[in-house]
C-alpha cells in the first residue's frame, strides 16, 4: 500500500524525468512508447529532458534519420513514436478511430472515392522519396481536382495517416514533412495482434506506471476487453500497488530507481505543455490537486500549459515570455513560490532544453 505522494515521485522516476534519463532519442521515445505531439516544441523538449544529452536536436536529428516519426497512433492525437512501431499500433486502433469519424466524413462530405482519389494523388506526389509541406500536398489535392478547404484537407490528411498511407518524417525548418510510411519505415514490426496488445500494456506500465487500467484504457482508447487481454498478457512482468484501495501496476525496478534519485525527484522540475506527466493517466489527483486542475487547462479549452513541479506536485504554470535571447521566463504559482523555490525555479528554465 502506498501514498498518492509517493505514487507521483514514482512517476517521476519511471518517466525518466528523475535521474539520468535514457542515452538516446530513440531509448526515450521507445521506453515512453508515445508522446503527445500536437505542440512541435513542447515535445521537443518532453523528449529531451528524458534523455542525457538533453538536446532538442538530438530529437529532431532522430526524426530525419526516420528513427521516430509523428503520425496519430491513439485517441486521434498527434503523438510522437518510434517509426517501426507506428504500423502496428494503427492496426490496432484505426477501425475504431475510422468508425468513429463517420459522422464527420458526412458533414465534410468526404465518402469513399474522394478519400482514395486523395490517397492516388498523394502516393502518385509522394512516391520515389519525396517530402511535401503540408501546404504543397493540399496544393496537390486541389489541382487534382478536390476541394480542400473547410477542414476538409486536414481530414483527408488524417485519414491517410490513419489508414496508414502517411506520416510526418523529417523536419523542415520548423515543420515536420509529409512522407509515405511504406518507404519512411521500410521495416516495420508486425507482431500478432494480442502479442501487441501484451507488449503495448507492458511497456505503458513500465514507462508511466504506477498506473491503472483505467490509465490504460484511456491512454490508448482501446476498448476494456483489448486492454485487459494486454494487462493479463504484460501482469506476470509488473508489480502493484494498492493506493486508496485501487490497484495501481508499475515496472518492479522502479521503487530501486526512485531511491536512486529521490532527492533529484523531490526537486523542481518545468515540464511543457502536454507533456505526458500529465496527460498520461485518467486520474491526475496524485500529481495535480483537483482545485487547480483548470489552472492547467482554463476553460477546459483542451489546451494544456507548461508546468512547475515540486516534490512530485504540480504547483504551478509558466510560459516563455519575449523571443531569442530575450526569451525570459513567467512563472505563476497556484498559491505561492518561496524565494528559494523561485530560484530554483529561475535555475531550471536557465537549463531546459
Amino acid at each position: 500500500m502506498t501514498t498518492p505522494g509517493e505514487v507521483a515521485l514514482l512517476r517521476l522516476a519511471a518517466q525518466r524525468l528523475a535521474g539520468p534519463g535514457l542515452a538516446t532519442v530513440m531509448d526515450s521515445v521507445g521506453w515512453m512508447t508515445a508522446l503527445q505531439a500536437q505542440d512541435y516544441s513542447g515535445v521537443l523538449t518532453s523528449v529531451a529532458l528524458r534523455t542525457t544529452t538533453g538536446s532538442r536536436q538530438s530529437v529532431e536529428a532522430a526524426l530525419n534519420a526516420g528513427e521516430v516519426v509523428k503520425s496519430w497512433p491513439m485517441r486521434g492525437t498527434l503523438h510522437l513514436v518510434l517509426a517501426e512501431d507506428l504500423p502496428w499500433m494503427l492496426e490496432l486502433t484505426t477501425p475504431r478511430l475510422i468508425a468513429g469519424a463517420a459522422s464527420r466524413r458526412a458533414q465534410l462530405d468526404l465518402d469513399t472515392p474522394i478519400l482514395e482519389r486523395a490517397r492516388e494523388l498523394a502516393v502518385n506526389a509522394l512516391s520515389g522519396g519525396h517530402q511535401l509541406r503540408r501546404n504543397e500536398l493540399l496544393a496537390v489535392w486541389d489541382e487534382g481536382g478536390l476541394v480542400t478547404t473547410g477542414s476538409r484537407g486536414y481530414h483527408m490528411l488524417w485519414y491517410l495517416a490513419q489508414t496508414g498511407t502517411l506520416c510526418f518524417g523529417p523536419v523542415r525548418g520548423d515543420e515536420q514533412l509529409i512522407v509515405l510510411i511504406d518507404e519512411w519505415i521500410p521495416r516495420p514490426r508486425r507482431p500478432e495482434r494480442e502479442e501487441a496488445l501484451g507488449e503495448w500494456a507492458l511497456r505503458y506500465f513500465r514507462s508511466h506506471g504506477p498506473a491503472t487500467i483505467k490509465d490504460f484504457i484511456r491512454w490508448t482508447n482501446l476498448i476494456a476487453a483489448d486492454a485487459r487481454t494486454g494487462l493479463a498478457l504484460a501482469r506476470p512482468r509488473l508489480s502493484s500497488l494498492n493506493v486508496e484501495g485501487v490497484e495501481h501496476f508499475m515496472d518492479p525496478q522502479t521503487p530501486d530507481l526512485l531511491s536512486s534519485c529521490r532527492h533529484h525527484a523531490r526537486g523542481i522540475f518545468l515540464l511543457p505543455g502536454f507533456d505526458e506527466f500529465i496527460l498520461g493517466y485518467s486520474d491526475r489527483r496524485a500529481v495535480l490537486p483537483v482545485e487547480y486542475a483548470d489552472r492547467i487547462v482554463p476553460g477546459g479549452n483542451g489546451v494544456f500549459r507548461p508546468t512547475v513541479l515540486s516534490d512530485g506536485r504540480v504547483i504551478g504554470v509558466w510560459k516563455h515570455v519575449g523571443r531569442g535571447v530575450k526569451r525570459t521566463l513567467a512563472a505563476t504559482p497556484f498559491e505561492s513560490f518561496p524565494e528559494a523555490m523561485a530560484e530554483a525555479i529561475s535555475q531550471r528554465y536557465a537549463a531546459l532544453p
